[in-house]
C-alpha cells in the first residue's frame, strides 16, 4: 500500500486528499471480513465502483476500484479517509437526482461532473505510483 497526496484546483473546493493506492493482496485483506456496494459511476477516465470493506479485525476501509474500458479486472484500488469518501458519496447523492431524462440533455456542470472530476484527479496522481 502506498499513500499519495492529491492536490485539487483551488475552484475545486475540495481539501488536500491522502489516498492509498491498494495491491492486490492488500485489497483481499481489506475486504475479508465483507463488502457494501454503494454506487458506481461510468466517465471518461473510467468505471468506478465505490464500497467498503471489513478488515479480518472488523475495521471499515473505505474504497474505490477503477475499471478500464472493457476489462473485467480492476485497473486499480484506493482507499480514502472517511472524511474524503463521503465527499463523493455526497456528491453522488446531490447528482441522482439531477440526471436528465433519457429524451433530455442536460449539459450543465452538476454534482457528478464534478465528482467525475475529483476522480480524474484521484487516477492522474494514482497513476504514477507503482506498486511493485
Amino acid at each position: 500500500m502506498k499513500s499519495f497526496t492529491v492536490t485539487f484546483h483551488k475552484e475545486d473546493d475540495v481539501d488536500t486528499m491522502l489516498v492509498q493506492k491498494l495491491t492486490e493482496q492488500e485489497f483481499e485483506q481489506a475486504t475479508i471480513g465483507g463488502t457494501r456496494r454503494f454506487f458506481e459511476l461510468d466517465t471518461n477516465v473510467g468505471f468506478f465502483v465505490f464500497f467498503d470493506g471489513q478488515d479480518k479485525d472488523g475495521d471499515l476501509n473505505y474504497l474505490m476500484l477503477q475499471y478500464e474500458e472493457d476489462n473485467d479486472d480492476p485497473q486499480a484500488c484506493y482507499a480514502f479517509a472517511i472524511k474524503d469518501f463521503y465527499e463523493f458519496m455526497t456528491l453522488y447523492l446531490q447528482g441522482v437526482d439531477d440526471f436528465p431524462e433519457d429524451d433530455e440533455e442536460d449539459d450543465s456542470y452538476g454534482p457528478i461532473h464534478h465528482l467525475a472530476h475529483l476522480l480524474f484527479h484521484v487516477v492522474e496522481e494514482g497513476n504514477s505510483i507503482n506498486l511493485d
